[in-house]
């Protein structure tokens, strides 16, 4: 049996079903430079004012996104507790509204290194987040690899980023094509489709029945359209002052459409809730494509 195969058992063995398991909703693209991790931190900061308990997980390795836009370096990461022994609580940073974020540190390849009982440790601590959060944000990294697939593959939502250009369609058509190649594309998971960066939500409306038209004849997938987001001058500024838009401009057009968007993604009759929800899945999920 290989060492994949080994993580794996253990993942399974040390599973606790949770009575409180969080939506994980992962953001993803094909393309980088769309906006992705904006929108998980804004769609965090909506969800949070309606109430919800949100976590980010900054799964998007070496680039540490979140961490920009919210203004905060976070002193730990993932890894330091089996390293240092750290509990959840002392490893998840603190963000504006309450919000909470955990840094994937030097991300998801190293599981694999991991020994029998670290890997049990790990499992027991990460089944403690769905106790913590009513949605959990993954924060990806751009493009089609196996870690990206890894982490569609373990949530029970999927938002896909992309923006009118042509390229980033396209992009956003190969990552379709991937969970339809990988198997990934089962009747319980929810692939959303949003649209960033559009002159008019008219714009974004043809782009999303072009993809969603080419998705269906050659894929046979089904993709929601979850939204429009403007091209606003605000976001840049908001970036370049390292606070979210929505928190230093609540009253601009991009911060209302991040409102819009979360209700979007909270309404539950568009909402199918898989049974291999919760964030503890993730990594059973990620370990079983390691094979």
């Amino acid at each position: 049996m290989d060492q994949a195969s080994n993580l794996r058992n253990i993942v399974k063995k040390n599973q606790v079903i949770p009575s409180n398991r969080a939506r994980v909703i992962t953001v993803t693209s094909g393309k980088g430079g769309v906006g992705k991790s904006n929108i998980s931190v804004n769609l965090a900061i909506q969800l949070r004012k309606m109430g919800k308990k949100v976590i980010i997980f900054d799964a998007d390795f070496g680039l540490a996104n979140v961490e920009v836009i919210f203004g905060i370096v976070p002193k730990y990461n993932l890894f330091d507790i089996i390293y240092n022994n750290m509990s959840i609580n002392e490893v998840l940073q603190n963000g504006p509204l309450g919000i909470e974020f955990l840094s994937g540190g030097s991300g998801v390849k190293e599981l694999l290194k991991l020994d029998h009982a670290q890997i049990s440790f790990l499992v027991q601590k990460l089944n403690e987040l769905d106790k913590y959060a009513d949605v959990i944000i993954i924060d990806t990294g751009a493009g089609i690899s196996d870690v990206v697939l890894s982490f569609i593959s373990a949530s029970s939502e999927v938002i896909l980023v992309t923006t009118p250009e042509p390229t980033s369609v396209t992009d956003a058509y190969a990552v379709l094509k991937a969970i339809k190649n990988n198997k990934i594309d089962d009747s319980g998971r929810n692939i959303n489709v949003l649209i960033n960066r559009v002159t008019s939500d008219a714009e974004g409306m043809d782009i999303f029945e072009k993809l969603d038209k080419v998705t269906r004849k050659f894929l046979g997938l089904e993709i929601r359209n979850i939204g429009f987001l403007p091209e606003d001058k605000s976001l840049p500024k908001a970036v370049i002052e390292q606070k979210p838009v929505s928190i230093l401009y609540p009253k601009s057009q991009i911060t209302r459409a991040f409102e819009k968007l979360s209700k979007n993604v909270m309404d539950s009759t568009l909402y199918k809730q898989p049974q291999n929800s919760g964030f503890s899945n993730i990594f059973s999920n990620v370990l079983r494509r390691k094979r």
